[in-house]
């Protein structure tokens, strides 16, 4: 399903850059088809950007690129046109290629490095092409005023949004492997730009995982998460932001010491998850199989995690308890877990590894560290009237998104923040 083609869906600044180019046609049609309207059209279309803050800094980096460029264009004209008429070729060449210097050098000394290749297109745009015109000043000042109208249209449509009522009285909750990203850890451009539009709009929108916070932050850097994120299968909630653990469900010190006794007389070994002040510390004690040793060795230099070879302080609560092996071992062992009671109480998972074939995992956890009391928790905290949640598994979910859909939930996300015809909150 991963492999299926997929074409993704027209966004919003295609639609843009369309009507853009119409309106600059429209306003050169308006003005007697005076001025040349390709230059206000490669303008506009600069300025279109997915958000705004981009937008104001490419429609600057254009404005101050189009100033110098002329600027100087006005200065060598006189030169070129006027002073140096029926001289050889080639020193009007090289004094138009000396000017290149102080136009890049400027732009330096302004900090403004970014606007130097503007600067130095406008330049050669007006000097190259268009010195032998009647009249070169005339272009000098068609360039820059096209170009002036053309950010401002590019501005002007850029900042125009429908006038639809935004319910930010909804909590969004996504899951993440095969639902928002794909099996490379990617999301789509477009669900990228419409989530942060969306976002920087007031939507209420997190991630709920398996994953610890350290293993989520990767693939989730550019989004603008401003809400906390439940982690560790409903165990933890986490600020990415502060780097902070708001609220988390944890196994005491007793409990955490029986299971590992148990695991360890039976032959195993295992990570145990802490926090220490807003820290995962992992303790864990002489690895031995294949899985064990690779998650450490890819994992240890992790900033956000700390492994630990000991065992739990007495003082200490854990989180989860993680162990790894091969799948046969694992099945008989979780049956022998099972026989014995010893994880009665307690919120266990077993399932297959995607990364090790042959091997599975078991994660013990406190029994109530699951994510629908995170989600409902999280919900009361921020006033939302309601959850939406979306996942992979079928009938667990309000919305199930499957592999090779990776910009379904974005959609369904969009008509739910911002309906057309709104007019009520709904309960």
């Amino acid at each position: 399903m991963e492999n299926k083609p997929h074409l993704p869906p027209i966004g919003m600044r295609i639609i843009k850059s369309s009507v853009a180019v119409f309106i600059c046609y429209l306003v050169f049609y308006l003005r007697g088809e005076k001025g040349i309207v390709f230059y206000s059209q490669l303008a506009a279309l600069w300025c279109i950007q997915p958000y705004v803050d981009s937008s104001l800094k490419h429609a600057l980096q254009r404005t101050i690129g189009t100033f110098i460029g002329t600027a100087f264009a006005a200065c060598v004209i006189p030169m070129v046109y006027y002073l140096l008429t029926g001289t050889n070729h080639l020193l009007q060449y090289a004094i138009i290629s000396l000017m290149i210097v102080p136009i890049i050098y400027l732009t330096v000394l302004m900090d403004r490095k970014d606007a130097s290749f503007f600067s130095c297109v406008v330049f050669l745009s007006i000097v190259v092409l268009h010195i032998e015109d009647g009249n070169p000043f005339l272009f000098v000042w068609t360039r820059f005023s096209d170009t002036m109208l053309g950010i401002l249209i590019g501005m002007g449509v850029n900042f125009v949004h429908l006038p639809h009522k935004k319910r930010r009285d909804i909590l969004f909750i996504s899951g993440l492997d095969d639902t928002l990203i794909n099996s490379r850890e990617k999301l789509s451009n477009y669900s990228v730009i419409e989530l942060n539009q969306m976002i920087d709009n007031g939507l209420k929108f997190t991630i709920a995982t398996k994953r610890t916070p350290a293993s989520l932050i990767e693939p989730m850097k550019q989004i603008h998460l401003n809400l906390p994120v439940i982690a560790m299968d409903g165990a933890v909630l986490y600020d990415i932001n502060t780097r902070k653990y708001l609220k988390s469900y944890v196994m005491s010190h007793e409990i955490t010491d029986k299971l590992t006794r148990f695991i360890e007389n039976h032959g195993f070994n295992c990570y145990v998850n802490s926090i220490v002040d807003d820290t995962l510390i992992i303790y864990h004690k002489e690895l031995s199989n294949y899985a064990e040793k690779d998650i450490f060795n890819k994992m240890y230099s992790s900033p956000h995690r700390n492994y630990i070879y000991g065992e739990l302080p007495e003082r200490a609560n854990c989180i989860y308890i993680m162990m790894i092996d091969e799948t046969e071992k694992i099945d008989n062992f979780y049956k022998e877990m099972k026989r014995t009671g010893i994880i009665d109480n307690l919120k266990v998972l077993r399932y297959t590894s995607d990364d090790y074939p042959g091997y599975s995992y078991i994660k013990i956890y406190n029994k109530n560290a699951k994510k629908e009391n995170m989600e409902q928790y999280l919900t009361a905290e921020l006033n939302c009237l309601r959850t939406v949640t979306f996942g992979s598994i079928a009938g667990k979910y309000d919305y199930t998104i499957k592999p090779g859909e990776p910009d379904k939930e974005v959609h369904i996300i969009r008509k739910w923040f911002e309906p057309i015809g709104f007019k009520r909150r709904v309960a």
